[in-house]
């Protein structure tokens, strides 16, 4: 998150630039106006759209403490020696992650808290899953979204009575219905494979 506050900060804090009073600085701090006068080539570039956040950016970083400026210049060095292409991935995921609403950015950043609080061997799993779900084909991965929707649409008697039978079978049989299920046939009939 702090990478962004760097990139679009760094407009700011760059390489000086002509000096002289700059239209439209009148609302700054005298320390803002300085910055975006030693940077007026730059600044004058900018949409109104963007040198607000620039300056939203800018006001972020001077509000953190010494170790949260830390964290960020490390996570903007790690930033800076990725692969372009990995770059453009981080860029477009923060484009995506500020059109989200408010709300559901907090859902988001609650649901990583309690990821992180996790063990670390939990954690390890869930990563295995994720990366399991990341290499099905477009197929697959609708099937599991399919199921798991069924799953939740269950009360909980349906739940523990397919738990109950999972845990009765042979780690034979439960292979079966993984393979059943990767297949394209279903784990149980009309059902998806019990969680663990």
């Amino acid at each position: 998150m702090f990478v962004l506050a760097i990139l679009l900060g760094g407009v700011l804090e760059g390489a000086r630039g002509q000096g002289g009073p700059i239209p439209g600085l009148e609302q700054l701090t005298p320390e803002e106006r300085a910055v975006a006068e030693r940077n007026l080539e730059r600044w004058q570039k900018l949409s109104p759209e963007e040198r607000a956040r620039v300056l939203e950016n800018h006001r972020r970083w001077k509000s953190m403490t010494p170790e949260e400026r830390q964290t960020a210049r490390e996570g903007y060095q790690r930033f800076r020696q990725l692969p372009p292409e990995e770059k453009q991935r981080v860029l477009q995921d923060f484009q995506r992650w500020n059109e989200l609403p408010q709300e559901r950015r907090s859902q988001l950043q609650q649901a990583y808290e309690r990821f992180q609080q996790l063990p670390p061997e939990k954690r390890e799993r869930i990563l295995e899953r994720y990366r399991e779900f990341e290499a099905m084909s477009p197929e697959e991965r609708a099937r599991v979204l399919k199921n798991q929707e069924r799953w939740r649409q269950m009360d909980p008697e349906q739940r523990e009575r397919l738990r109950e039978r999972w845990r009765n079978m042979t780690p034979e049989q439960r292979q079966q219905l993984r393979e059943r299920f990767r297949q394209g046939r279903g784990a149980l009939p009309g059902t998806p494979e019990p969680s663990r």
